[in-house]
């Protein structure tokens, strides 16, 4: 028994070696690479030299990085709550039993899986002012219908929307699976106890949905951050630079022949994502161990 106990150990560490070889090539070899570009002139033609720090130095003397930052914070505060909440909601409402819910779910996650630039120019030929599907349907309601697109604070309103209305699908299902897999005599013997609805979804639901809070929270805050193809169907970051994303920004410069520069920006970017990630990684643990 030893012998097959230290066998079954050697195995399981053979077992991780191509997880931790496509982390290293896929994960570990770029970040390195773009962590080496970032701190060069690079322009992606000649060669490059070591600058150290100032592609860094620059991007923080940038006025229009600092708007793309302030435009990239402000898309993932409006989509990641929203997607959240309303993907809850749907999830709590398809899995109650109703005549035509598969349909409702088909409808919900239909968007979600059709490319975000294609859904994009969707809803720009909708939102078109005079010919848009949606100005016909409010001018035959007896209201007025604006050129949201070219205004910059409703703009930025409309890519937080159209994005939580075709994501919304993806949270909502993840919520769907947590929802079915608890099971159901928790709910009975809250019944018994006398709880009602609000304290079953506070000491039953929300808890065993920790996973599920998780996976969505941490992929909507990494989808909102990192939004690039919306942005680009709809508005392509105007009018001007006000609904411009530090991941667009990062391709312009790159194309900009600022390779290094858009590098570092890069490095900005994934750092951005990082830290909100890992503090609500902590929070949640904390939660987790207090419930």
């Amino acid at each position: 028994m030893p012998l097959f106990r230290a066998v079954s150990n050697r195995l399981h560490y053979f077992m991780a070696v191509p997880a931790i070889v496509l982390f290293a090539l896929f994960f570990i070899y770029p970040l390195t690479q773009g962590i080496g570009i970032s701190l060069t002139d690079s322009n992606g033609v000649t060669q490059p030299n070591f600058i150290g720090l100032q592609n860094f130095l620059d991007f923080f003397h940038d006025d229009r990085a600092k708007t793309d930052i302030f435009n990239t914070v402000f898309f993932a505060l409006g989509s990641a709550p929203l997607l959240n909440l309303f993907g809850f909601l749907y999830a709590l409402v398809l899995d109650r039993t109703f005549k035509g819910k598969s349909v409702v779910r088909a409808l919900v996650y239909l968007p979600a899986v059709i490319s975000p630039l294609i859904m994009g120019y969707v809803w720009y030929f909708i939102l078109q002012p005079g010919r848009g599907f949606l100005f016909h349907i409010l001018e035959s309601m007896g209201l007025k219908g604006g050129n949201w697109l070219a205004e910059a604070n409703s703009a930025i309103v409309v890519l937080i929307l159209v994005n939580v209305w075709q994501f919304v699908g993806m949270t909502m299902i993840i919520y769907l699976a947590g929802l079915q897999s608890i099971p159901k005599e928790l709910y009975e013997a809250a019944e018994i106890d006398g709880a009602g609805s609000g304290k079953k979804l506070r000491y039953i639901t929300i808890p065993m949905l920790v996973q599920s809070i998780k996976i969505n929270v941490v992929t909507n805050i990494i989808g909102s951050l990192s939004v690039f193809e919306i942005i680009i169907a709809l508005t392509d970051g105007g009018p001007g630079y006000s609904t411009e994303s530090l991941s667009i920004y990062i391709l312009r410069m790159l194309y900009g022949s600022f390779t290094g520069y858009s590098t570092a920006v890069a490095m900005i970017l994934f750092v951005m994502i990082v830290i909100p990630v890992f503090v609500f990684m902590r929070f949640i643990r904390k939660q987790e161990f207090e419930m």
